[in-house]
């Protein structure tokens, strides 16, 4: 017995981006007289055959079911030479599309158009999606666009500004500038006599642009970094007889964790604290002073370490008396052989109490090969203030290391470090130690869970935690971040704490003047 039931009906749509082609033209020209026959200009299938001869990797399109509904072109241009002020017939070489450069900055969109029959199906956002990939590809630093103002023309008493200003605040439509301020355009200015004939925008036109976030200067391009990959040790408190086992403690996990081709490895705060054991019978603002002692030795153990072992150290922190005056400082030490230093700058009541020790005065923001880093020492993440400035300077990957005895100490610092992740739209790393040391005044007990937290949006990770490591025990966590997750949230995060700040309303400035 023979199947008699219907065959399923064909889909409405069967949609499709993709490079455009020579045999596209006809739909072209026809789609382009549809739409511009009131305004006496079209595509003719000749310009667009000669565009597609100089630029094919520019030129998209959308097929139906295998014919063209929709499409754009663009070409490249050296934009120094133009500048903001310029015509349609100049960006284009009068359509002779001679002003298409290779080694050009800008991706310069000259047309989109979709199909009246197909209009409503936000077709004009999968070729700008598209157009954006172009121009990430090519790393070309922007898009730019004269857009039309079709219906300003209906808007007899507004001034272009006016009018602009009424599409921006969602009080007027204009088919094609509401289109763009959606994808992510900007204004740059007001430009006359753009595209000739075009009565409908009354001679005016906005110049738009779109940045391109993942832009790298044409001679830094093979050094750019997505992926990075952090190695944390949590690292125990035990007793160490002397600087010799110390160091080999500390080049186990060196060792252990450049094996995963990590590019940073961090260490808690008071990460050499079991060497002050035998000083105790000096007492414990005498024994921290005789710890610091070491540490100029031990940061170059770990300068040598890093060169070494080809991976960024963040040494986590020791006692430095200088001036005397006692600090609790971190070092970075970069796999060149460079080191840089952080001063931990909100002392806890009892550091002060026991050690008399004192803050540092200012926070930086360091660049290495694999991102813009800094270091917050265990307390100072619990001061936003720090955080926002270190964001203001483009901190991608912010170190924490810390030393708590207890839970509610440990949770302190790591809601405060998630927060600063949040607000701060980077990456935070917590470095903490387990274990004890008994007899040695403020470090008798340990309570850790060192992690990486992330942003929070659709591109991390749940609950924004990257990983995070087995409470008190000894181990280390190695975990990848991607730094162009972070970029991207910048400018298209689902919300967006940086760029949305009300510096009209409220400012952060540091009183402490460097040059002091």
């Amino acid at each position: 017995m023979s199947d008699s039931s219907p065959s399923p009906d064909p889909p409405a749509h069967q949609l499709g981006v993709r490079p455009l082609r020579k045999e596209d033209a006809s739909d072209i020209r026809r789609i382009s007289e549809a739409l511009y026959a009131r305004i006496h200009t079209s595509w003719s299938e000749s310009s667009f055959l000669r565009l597609l001869d100089i630029f094919p990797e520019g030129q998209i399109g959308i097929e139906d079911h295998g014919r063209i509904v929709a499409f754009a072109f663009a070409i490249i241009v050296d934009y120094e030479k133009f500048g903001d002020t310029h015509t349609y017939d100049q960006i284009t070489g009068g359509f002779t599309f001679s002003t298409h450069d290779p080694e050009g900055d800008v991706l310069y969109g000259i047309e989109v158009c979709v199909d009246p029959g197909h209009q409503g199906l936000r077709l004009g956002r999968r070729l700008y999606d598209a157009r954006k990939e172009v121009c990430e590809q090519l790393n070309l630093r922007a898009i730019i666009a004269g857009g039309r103002m079709p219906n300003f023309s209906k808007h007899p008493g507004l001034t272009p500004r006016q009018y602009i200003d009424g599409v921006k605040a969602k009080e007027i439509y204009d088919p094609v500038m509401t289109f763009q301020l959606s994808n992510d355009f900007h204004v740059k200015k007001v430009l006359r006599n753009y595209l000739r004939g075009d009565t409908e925008s009354q001679a005016y036109a906005t110049l738009l642009e779109w940045n391109n976030i993942y832009y790298q200067p044409k001679e830094s391009v093979l050094g750019q970094r997505s992926f990075v990959r952090l190695g944390v040790v949590q690292l125990q408190m035990r007793g160490t007889p002397d600087i010799g086992s110390f160091f080999d403690q500390i080049e186990f996990f060196i060792e252990a964790v450049s094996g995963y081709q990590s590019d940073f490895i961090c260490f808690p705060e008071y990460v050499n604290a079991p060497l002050m054991a035998p000083f105790n019978a000096d007492g414990a603002a005498g024994a921290i002073r005789k710890l610091a002692g070491l540490t100029d030795e031990i940061r170059e153990f770990f300068v040598m370490k890093a060169v070494e072992y080809n991976i960024n150290i963040i040494t986590g922190t020791m006692p430095l008396y200088r001036d005397n005056l006692l600090y609790n400082v971190t070092y970075l030490c970069r796999r060149d052989g460079s080191y840089e230093e952080q001063y931990k700058i909100h002392i806890t009541p009892s550091e002060e109490k026991d050690w008399g020790m004192v803050g540092g005065d200012r926070v930086r923001v360091f660049d290495t090969d694999a991102g813009r880093i800094a270091m917050l020492i265990c307390y100072d993440v619990e001061f936003p203030e720090l955080g926002r400035i270190l964001a203001e300077e483009g901190v991608q990957i912010l170190f924490v290391p810390f030393c708590t005895d207890t839970s509610p100490g440990y949770h302190r610092v790591r809601y405060c470090a998630q927060a600063r992740a949040i607000e701060n739209e980077c990456y935070v790393v917590v470095a903490g130690s387990v274990g004890n040391l008994p007899k040695v005044t403020n470090m008798d007990i340990q309570y850790a869970q060192s992690a990486v937290f992330s942003p929070s949006d659709f591109a991390f990770p749940n609950r924004a935690i990257v990983s995070e490591a087995t409470t008190n025990t000894e181990t280390t966590l190695i975990a990848d971040v991607d730094l162009h997750d972070l970029a991207n949230l910048h400018s298209y995060g689902s919300v967006r704490n940086l760029q949305q700040r009300r510096s009209d309303l409220y400012q952060l400035v540091w009183q402490k003047n460097e040059a002091e």
